[in-house]
């Protein structure tokens, strides 16, 4: 602790000045490592659509300057005296929560994500009142209870999606009892939680079905995702030929879309998961759950204890996300092409490599 010169704790990050959605480089300090807390070298940062709503505001409570990123790998610089699970040395990621209570019933069931007092790795504050900032920056300082190991199997720029889009799927799997082999999923949408909930119900065992809106995925989901069937939202016959045929289905559709026909392709006990983000209410009628005694359930993220889970089940399976590795300059460009869906599946920024 304190081992670090004081100019290596001079951050560089890209940063959102306003809500233009512009990016620039933007220079800051970070806090001393204290007796906890973990100093981090980053390396690669996933870009994830929340990045975008954050940076141009759409949620309405963006505060600039603000350094985005929450899919963070990185190499551990310093320790804190009281760390005992990390050294230097150690790959290791930091994701979308960065301190909670630790006290209250979410936190003492390993679920804080659902906590009320939790810190976000961006666009919040520490208790002290400094603000926090993301991974698309040379370094950060995190308590080391949000830190998680990243298995040496696991390609550094692939494992950065798993912290966040990987583990929104695999946390409602394990949670709701739906990792065992044998079962046969759905998944709606194929981005980038989408693509992943695919690999990853395949390396349990399961039988995948996606389920889109677009036929152009039809062969990407089937030869490139190896997913055993795929299914037109839009073709009101082939729907109706799959009804009660799905153990679950994995939504993460992020736009006002029916619900309907996902709860008639449910068998009895069939689990909806909504995972995608929609301002708008959704629909459905009571009967469509309960001619079936179907559940509708909602999942955010996961808590560090899953996402732990999550990376060590990759390594010993083999999944990783599909990514785009982009060098830290072109980072304003990787943003836009995100915003139009243009990427298979995920972008990862190279930080470590890149100079602002």
């Amino acid at each position: 602790m304190g081992s670090l010169a004081v100019a290596d704790r001079n951050a560089t990050g890209w940063a959102a000045m306003d809500s233009s959605g512009v990016l620039s480089p933007y220079t800051y300090s970070l806090r001393e490592t204290g007796p906890e807390d973990v100093f981090i070298k980053v390396l690669y940062c996933g870009i994830c659509h929340t990045d975008i709503h954050q940076i141009k505001n759409h949620l309405g409570a963006s505060k600039y300057p603000m350094v985005p990123g929450h899919e963070v790998v990185g190499e551990v610089k310093e320790v804190g005296a009281a760390v005992t699970r990390f050294k230097v040395g150690d790959l290791v990621g930091a994701g979308v929560l960065v301190g909670s209570c630790g006290e209250c019933t979410a936190c003492s069931a390993d679920a804080e994500q659902y906590c009320d007092k939790k810190i976000w790795s961006y666009n919040d504050v520490y208790l002290d009142g400094t603000p926090t900032h993301g991974g698309f920056s040379t370094a950060m300082v995190v308590n080391h209870r949000f830190v998680v190991k990243v298995p040496t199997a696991i390609a550094a720029e692939k494992a950065a999606p798993l912290l966040c889009a990987g583990v929104t799927v695999f946390s409602p799997l394990r949670h709701l009892g739906l990792t065992s082999a044998g079962r046969h999923g759905g998944v709606l949408g194929l981005g980038g939680v989408g693509h992943l909930a695919v690999k990853l119900a395949k390396a349990m065992g399961h039988s995948v079905t996606v389920i889109s809106s677009s036929s152009e995925k039809r062969e990407e989901a089937l030869s490139r995702l190896g997913a055993d069937a795929f299914l037109l939202s839009t073709a009101a016959g082939a729907i109706a030929a799959a009804a009660g045929t799905l153990d679950y289905v994995i939504d993460t559709a992020p736009a006002v879309h029916p619900l309907e026909p996902l709860l008639g392709l449910l068998k009895v006990d069939g689990k909806l998961v909504l995972t995608g983000v929609v301002a708008e209410p959704l629909k459905f009628s009571a009967p469509a759950l309960m001619l079936g005694r179907k559940a509708i359930a909602g999942s955010f993220i996961g808590s560090v204890e899953e996402t732990q889970a999550l990376l060590d089940f990759c390594a010993e399976r083999g999944v990783e996300a599909a990514v785009e590795v982009v060098p830290v300059g072109e980072i304003n460009r990787a943003v836009a092409r995100l915003e139009c869906n243009d990427v298979r599946y995920r972008f990862v920024v190279d930080v470590g490599a890149g100079k602002a």
